[in-house]
């Protein structure tokens, strides 16, 4: 199978390299120090188990790869809108876009039912370019578990996880999407096919939308908000709020918020990526995992006053990050 992968990172990276060591065909699209490396070097893998491989994998911008079976689109959600009418050169008649954003895509309500269907979420494709250029049919949904790290140019390590579970719009089971399932399989990866991608979007999300934010605006790890009285009560008010909304579009979750919340503090002392973000001085994914909850929850007129608290507070930090060109760090000092 042919595979394009649009944003040579973490994610793109990890994906893009075991499936072209399993025999594929893979492209990264990519561009400056990434794309000069992987076409000198190949793509560089480093598993958790420290062993390193390098990928037969090929580099090109976009307009010189041409059509493939299958784009990856492995950018953060905010970087999309940017490539949106780009990524049609590598559209053939029957290419497969399969989307890996977090938080709520724009393509949510496309073969959703009931009242909203086909309606727009403006947060994910403010100006609607997205849309215009991705045409719905070629869509696959999925939800993205691993953590992986860009080390360098070409050079993807492995920190846990290899499940990706796809989903097609309309909860079928096609042949395209049990094609690409298959390969994802044959490269190492856990990769079932959900009926209904959006109740894993939502349990993903559901966490997301809490610790990040939070996180950002604290600098504490994911056991110290739970553990600290006032955050958990914090995250289980806004977890509440959460579930309202997607209870609402028809989405249940099937585990408690303080089971979930039990699950976060488990992991320990794991600074999230919209943590990170903020130490590196790097754009935050806010409105991608806050910002379309708050727009979902005026959709279906559900009140979300701690989410909203959390989100003015949060936007206010990437701005000022942002106009001052900066970044935030606590620093220990003995």
């Amino acid at each position: 199978m042919k595979f394009a992968v649009v944003g040579a990172g973490s994610i793109g990276g990890y994906l893009g390299a075991r499936l072209a060591l399993a025999g594929h065909d893979v492209t990264f699209i990519a561009r400056g120090a990434n794309l000069a490396a992987i076409k000198q070097n190949g793509f560089k893998l480093i598993e958790e188990d420290g062993s390193e491989h390098i990928a037969p994998a090929k580099a090109a911008a976009f307009g010189e790869a041409g059509p493939t079976d299958v784009v990856l689109l492995a950018l953060k959600a905010h970087q999309v809108t940017a490539v949106a009418k780009d990524v049609t050169s590598l559209f053939g008649p029957e290419t497969t876009v399969v989307t890996l954003q977090n938080g709520i895509p724009w393509w949510y309500f496309n073969k959703h039912g009931g009242e909203f269907e086909g309606k727009p979420v403006t947060t994910a494709d403010p100006d609607g370019s997205i849309a215009a250029n991705i045409a719905n049919e070629r869509i696959i949904g999925t939800v993205v578990y691993p953590a992986s790290e860009l080390i360098a140019p070409g050079v993807v390590k492995v920190i846990e996880g290899n499940r990706f579970t796809l989903g097609e719009l309309d909860g079928s089971k096609s042949e395209r999407i049990q094609a690409i399932s298959q390969a994802l399989i044959e490269a190492g990866f856990k990769s079932p096919i959900s009926t209904d991608i959006r109740a894993e979007i939502w349990l993903k999300l559901w966490g997301n939308a809490v610790f990040n934010p939070v996180s950002a605006l604290t600098h504490a790890t994911l056991v110290d908000i739970c553990q600290y009285g006032p955050t958990r009560k914090l995250a289980e008010a806004m977890m509440a709020e959460t579930q309202l909304i997607c209870e609402k579009l028809g989405v249940r979750i099937r585990i408690t918020i303080e089971k979930r919340i039990a699950g976060a503090e488990a992991v320990g002392k794991h600074k999230t990526s919209m943590l990170q973000d903020v130490e590196a001085g790097r754009p935050l994914e806010l409105d991608a995992l806050v910002g379309s909850v708050v727009e979902l929850a005026r959709l279906t007129n559900t009140p979300t006053p701690h989410i909203d608290a959390v989100y003015a507070c949060t936007s206010l930090l990437s701005k000022t990050l942002t106009d001052e060109n900066g970044r935030l760090r606590v620093e220990h000092h003995t």
